[in-house]
């Protein structure tokens, strides 16, 4: 296995530790120990940086291999569906917000598939890339509790994911759209 596909790998291992690290709770709903939610804030983040990372590498090293194309866009997904499902647990993210994330992120996955196997391979778009962007910082905000900005009073997780949430949804559109013609196949 080469270095690209050990880090998106890494990128899924965080994926657990982050959520126990942000949903175990003592009886009484306080975390194990100080700075709990802070660690898997740090946590979250560390896994989406590996996001840039990986593909970085694999392009400028040509180690770019079908896992890797499989791996890569699955261990976002499970990243970001885990971290919004914990915060819908929490009470940090409306449900329908993350159900609407998440219905956009499996149909265009199924999509993806289905052309796939008529040989196509749909690419992410400059849409899809903003998408994830958004999601990412406004994760990120929300389970800093916008440290270091909530100090000024500027609360920018939660709008921040209503922006991320009409990418999404405009994305998957997009997707959907370009693929009218491999679907009528």
């Amino acid at each position: 296995m080469n270095l690209p596909n050990k880090i998106t790998l890494t990128r899924i291992i965080i994926i657990p530790i982050f959520m126990a690290f942000l949903l175990l709770r003592l009886p009484q709903g306080q975390p194990l120990f100080p700075y709990q939610d802070v660690v898997a804030a740090l946590l979250f983040i560390l896994a989406a940086s590996t996001d840039g990372l990986d593909g970085y590498i694999a392009r400028k090293k040509g180690q770019i291999t079908n896992l890797g194309k499989f791996m890569d866009p699955l261990a976002d997904k499970l990243l970001v569906s885990a971290a919004l499902i914990c915060l819908v647990e929490l009470g940090d993210v409306p449900a329908w917000v993350a159900w609407t994330i998440l219905a956009r992120e499996f149909a265009v996955t199924g999509l993806r598939a289905i052309v796939s196997a008529e040989g196509t391979v749909i690419a992410a778009s400059q849409l899809g890339k903003i998408k994830t962007v958004t999601q990412i910082v406004a994760i990120s905000l929300i389970l800093l509790h916008d440290w270091p900005l909530s100090y000024f009073g500027i609360y920018l997780g939660e709008p921040l994911l209503y922006v991320a949430l009409l990418f999404t949804v405009i994305s998957g559109v997009d997707y959907f759209m370009k693929s009218a013609n491999l679907l009528k196949k």
